[in-house]
């Protein structure tokens, strides 16, 4: 298949254009305010680099959070809107699975945080195969909490395990392994790799299907909900 992924839920935006298993081209670049212009401009870039036009695609992958709720809305926007222009499917990634298939063939599980703010991660376990395999529901909780339920030697990977190396090696001592800074960052490689994964797995799906995964409600969400108990 020939695919587009997307990832724009963290700090890091990636980008990949891939046929079947090869890929064929790739960009990561730092999140900014004028990320939602310039995507559409290195998406076609990395289009144009391959030979290929949007016509072309037959499956358009994206990471669908948990992540910046600002950074979600637009992966998942930019998405839709070229699904729907092109008649594709579309299929969704997790962000923490993202983070989490740069290990692929780990030894132990890995635990993919992504820093949520107001002291709290994003996390996600793995068992990271050929793909990652989710082995506990993804969830957001103070770091601390995570690290009480951690009995095992375990890959630590993401910004949030940068945010909280030290207490994450305070807490877990030797059951705790951590991989080199760049490994900290999704791939759009790694993306585009799982967006074909999920067609093979029968896991395609209109544009209109495709849901965001937030896992956490918005300030404005929490917001409205205490203005109603008041």
């Amino acid at each position: 298949m020939r695919l587009l992924f997307v990832d724009t839920c963290g700090a890091m935006a990636g980008v990949a254009v891939a046929d079947g298993g090869k890929i064929l081209a790739e960009s990561n670049l730092i999140l900014d305010r004028r990320m939602s212009a310039r995507l559409l401009a290195v998406i076609q870039s990395l289009l144009t680099e391959t030979g290929m036009t949007v016509a072309d695609l037959e499956g358009i992958g994206v990471a669908c959070g948990p992540g910046s709720f600002t950074g979600v809305r637009i992966g998942m926007a930019t998405v839709k809107g070229m699904a729907l222009a092109a008649g594709v499917p579309v299929a969704g990634v997790s962000s923490l699975a993202l983070l989490a298939a740069n290990l692929p063939h780990a030894r132990y599980n890995v635990c993919a945080l992504m820093d949520a703010r107001k002291q709290e991660v994003y996390a996600g376990s793995f068992r990271c195969e050929s793909i990652p395999v989710a082995i506990s529901p993804e969830t957001v909780l103070p770091p601390g909490l995570l690290l009480d339920g951690i009995t095992e030697r375990t890959i630590f990977v993401g910004d949030g395990a940068t945010v909280y190396r030290e207490l994450i090696a305070d807490r877990c001592g030797d059951l705790a392994t951590f991989v080199p800074p760049f490994s900290n960052y999704p791939r759009g490689a790694c993306g585009v790799t799982l967006t074909r994964a999920a067609f093979l797995a029968g896991k395609g799906m209109t544009p209109e299907q495709l849901e965001s995964v937030y896992i956490r409600a918005s300030e404005a969400e929490t917001a409205k909900a205490a203005k109603g108990k008041g």
